[in-house]
């Protein structure tokens, strides 16, 4: 029998069920195989829910990295560049050939995909949040499932290296706030935050009623290189800024199978933040 707290948390996550517009955010861990090429076979299942969500009726916003992985494979790149004009060849190279997978795989499902590439600049200007609103809501109501990426190939070195967006977390936070979104879930290589149960074992907190200090100190910055910039750290701090926004968030395990569908369908899937009443 469940007790009162295991209720509690099965009817938030019941209540994901209704968001009306959900943004996805999905990393490079989760797109990119073992070899370093884009997996499209687990490109394929991702646009297959995005579609079928899409179709049920839900305005579906992905947040894609990718971009760079993409332009490394293509340049016979092995590891992540670290200086910034490489970053920006790479990205230049790959978004393109990124988005025709998408294109394609998303036409399979009869399902119309655009392209939007943002920087932290558009968020600083009034009329840019505006006009990307305005064009996020028109997609949205045709039934169009917008693709973002930060535009690596035009970002300056300053914000490369000051104001990364990293691996696309705080992008898909600033996404979901300013597109008003119900429900924000970070696709990862992990199953959500996790904390340590004894013998050098972790196991996953499927709920976070409050991302305090105590919470932040479960997890420690990305270690360097490898294809992800991200890290359950920034994953944290992108949830902050949402659940304070009004938005839910959940972070989970993008490999898993079907588990956009599961999540919408309050499956206990990954970890959940709920959104602060507002």
């Amino acid at each position: 029998m469940q007790n009162d707290k295991e209720t509690s948390v099965a009817r938030f996550r019941e209540a994901l069920g209704e968001s009306r517009r959900i943004v996805v955010k999905v990393g490079s861990k989760v797109l990119v195989g073992a070899g370093g090429k884009p997996d499209r076979r687990r490109m394929a299942r991702l646009v297959a829910q995005l579609s079928r969500l899409s179709r049920d009726g839900y305005g579906v916003v992905l947040v894609s990295s990718g971009a760079i992985a993409s332009g490394m494979e293509a340049l016979g790149i092995a590891k992540r560049p670290s200086a910034v004009p490489d970053l920006q060849a790479c990205a230049a190279v790959g978004q393109g050939r990124l988005m025709a997978i998408y294109h394609d795989l998303f036409a399979r499902e009869k399902v119309v995909a655009a392209q939007l590439l943002l920087t932290h600049d558009d968020f600083e200007r009034s009329l840019s949040v505006a006009n990307l609103r305005r064009t996020m809501d028109h997609l949205l109501k045709a039934g169009v499932v917008p693709v973002v990426n930060e535009n690596d190939a035009v970002a300056d070195e300053e914000v490369k290296a000051f104001m990364s967006l990293g691996d696309n977390d705080h992008l898909a936070s600033l996404v979901a706030r300013h597109a008003r979104a119900d429900l924000l879930v970070m696709l990862s290589s992990v199953d959500g935050l996790r904390r340590p149960s004894g013998r050098g074992r972790t196991v996953r907190v499927p709920f976070v009623g409050e991302i305090d200090r105590s919470v932040m100190s479960l997890v420690r910055p990305q270690d360097a290189g490898g294809l992800s910039k991200g890290g359950m750290d920034s994953k944290l701090r992108a949830a902050a800024a949402c659940v304070q926004a009004g938005c839910n968030v959940v972070v989970a395990d993008g490999k898993h199978p079907d588990v956009l569908l599961r999540i919408v369908g309050g499956e206990d899937e990954g970890t959940l933040f709920p959104a602060m009443p507002q």
